[in-house]
């Protein structure tokens, strides 16, 4: 079986670095031409962008600013003309102590919120009247394990948030199914990128590595590949559904 996505407009935020780039790359490999998203890392994304070839192009956008969203649609939208997948992969994790002032605290949740969930679901609102006029689109959400058994206490913004996003997958996925609108979540446990690394050097590596059934932690390459089968439409009939990449330290 061989996944082509050739003349599929994918949009993947977070696309510099970690499992955004993987699956941008990916994406290119399979024939899609892909908008990468990135927040600071110019060089990084650009470099993504070429890498992934087919016309792809990096796009700037701050989803920390409750305008991020709006500004990255229409742009990727002004340069392609049309989305048939986005792929909700930005995220951050800001690190809590039951020690921080109510403003640290109110912070970190809201900055938290506004990236993983509320800029993610604007998208999708931003998407919906597009996907239903030409007949069909697919969203891709990165959750986390953390949305299903908990996080440590340190981070129950990020948990709290990715909750958020499989809720919403599966509400896009009731709800529009009828308008050719399909709704997908990964759920990755820790996979081998910078982000991961913070919580790796704060616990251990052997912390994490006794909490897998496996021998190894997850790729980013290993979460890509899933998201290309999703976006082929090979999959389009587990719409709603949630796919746990985890190395088998949380089955649900």
């Amino acid at each position: 079986m061989k996944i082509d996505l050739t003349n599929q407009i994918v949009l993947v935020t977070g696309g510099s670095r970690g499992i955004g780039a993987a699956i941008c790359r990916g994406l290119g490999g399979a024939g899609a031409t892909v908008a990468v998203h990135y927040t600071r890392s110019k060089e990084a994304a650009e470099a993504v962008a070429t890498e992934a070839g087919q016309g792809s192009r990096a796009f700037q956008a701050d989803l920390s600013d409750p305008n991020g969203a709006v500004g990255l649609f229409e742009a990727a939208m002004q340069h392609y003309g049309r989305i048939d997948v986005l792929i909700n992969n930005a995220g951050i994790a800001i690190a809590q102590q039951e020690s921080d002032d109510a403003e640290t605290f109110r912070h970190a949740w809201q900055q938290t919120l506004q990236v993983n969930l509320v800029a993610s679901a604007h998208l999708c609102h931003l998407l919906v009247p597009h996907f239903q006029q030409k007949g069909g689109g697919r969203f891709i959400h990165i959750a986390s394990r953390a949305a299903f058994r908990g996080d440590t206490p340190d981070y129950l913004a990020y948990a709290a948030s990715k909750g958020g996003m499989v809720s919403l997958s599966r509400s896009l996925a009731r709800g529009y199914g009828r308008d050719g609108i399909k709704s997908f979540v990964i759920a990755p446990g820790f996979v081998e990128t910078d982000m991961a690394q913070q919580f790796i050097e704060e616990y251990g590596r052997s912390y994490v590595l006794d909490d897998l059934a496996l021998n190894e932690l997850t790729q980013p390459a290993d979460v890509a590949a899933s998201v290309l089968f999703m976006a082929s439409g090979y999959m389009d009939h587990a719409t709603g559904a949630t796919l746990d990449i985890n190395a088998g330290s949380y089955v649900h």
